[in-house]
């Protein structure tokens, strides 16, 4: 019996492995062909047969999905070292920094209380949304949504998070408008930080108001700190204004560090020197009478 078998297997064998490349060209493409067609027949084949390949590749792709995983977690864990280090050595610096500012603070209220010099008085915030935009090319102002009843006067300084953006011009009953220190009518006191000299910062509508009044021996360095001198009282000393960018002949010119379009918000501030200036200056009518001042 196994000698037929081997007979007949023989030549079977020889035939296959002569023709064996042209059998597998013909079954690529006739699969191909099922491939490309859209029968019944050969949707429901193939679907089967995705069924029955899918657990396999599941099976055999976890190892791989694992990998990746444990690659990412690895990798992961490196840059958290890293960035817990960096941390570490900015809290460290932060903490040198803080002992500090205790230590200048202490010494400025011992030297304050040795000259007798008087306390800065307390300046209160109300915060507003922006709520209108003038849009106009000859005019700089912003519309918030506070006025009289939330303690809003006109000359008040209106803040935004990085700076100074402009003061109170006029006040409603539950609105104001603030114009921006870039506008053409806005005048500003302001001191260069490093080197205490005094200017006045005058819009011009332009994005990068001009520093006027500078004396004429005045050290003004492109990136220098602009910030507000509180002459006159109605701006708090030392609020953030802008930095030099450009000291040309015909000015010298400012970038204000607020952001003209990303601003939602402003804080009116209500400097109580402002007021204390007003009281002083304007004598009772008792007094008035009394000195002989006429009213």
């Amino acid at each position: 019996m196994r000698g037929p078998l081997v007979r007949l297997a023989t030549p079977l064998k020889a035939w296959t492995q002569r023709f064996a490349f042209v059998l597998l060209v013909g079954a690529a493409f006739a699969l191909t062909l099922m491939g490309r067609s859209d029968t019944p027949v050969v949707s429901e084949l193939r679907t089967a047969v995705t069924d029955l390949v899918a657990p396999f590749l599941d099976v055999a792709s976890r190892p791989v999905a694992t990998t990746a995983d444990v690659i990412h977690s690895v990798e992961s864990l490196a840059e958290l070292r890293a960035e817990n280090a960096a941390l570490r050595r900015e809290n460290e610096r932060l903490q040198h920094w803080r002992a500090v500012a205790h230590e200048l603070r202490a010494d400025n209220a011992a030297l304050q209380r040795m000259l007798k010099v008087p306390n800065a008085p307390d300046t209160q915030y109300v915060t507003a949304r922006v709520i209108g935009d003038s849009g106009g090319a000859f005019v700089r102002s912003v519309l918030v949504n506070a006025g009289q009843q939330h303690g809003v006067t006109v000359g008040q300084a209106a803040l935004a998070p990085d700076g100074l953006a402009g003061r109170v011009v006029e006040v409603g009953r539950n609105s104001a408008r603030v114009l921006l220190i870039t506008d053409i009518n806005s005048r500003i006191p302001v001191v260069i930080q490093r080197t205490r000299v005094r200017a006045v910062l005058a819009g011009d509508n332009t994005e990068r108001p001009k520093l006027t009044y500078l004396a004429d021996q005045a050290e003004v360095a492109p990136g220098q700190r602009v910030v507000t001198s509180g002459d006159g009282g109605v701006f708090p000393p030392g609020v953030p204004v802008g930095k030099v960018v450009e000291t040309p002949e015909s000015g010298v010119r400012v970038q204000p560090f607020v952001d003209w379009h990303r601003m939602e918000y402003l804080r009116v501030a209500d400097h109580a020197q402002a007021d204390a200036l007003m009281t002083d200056a304007a004598p009772s009518a008792e007094a008035a009478v009394a000195q002989g001042t006429p009213r």
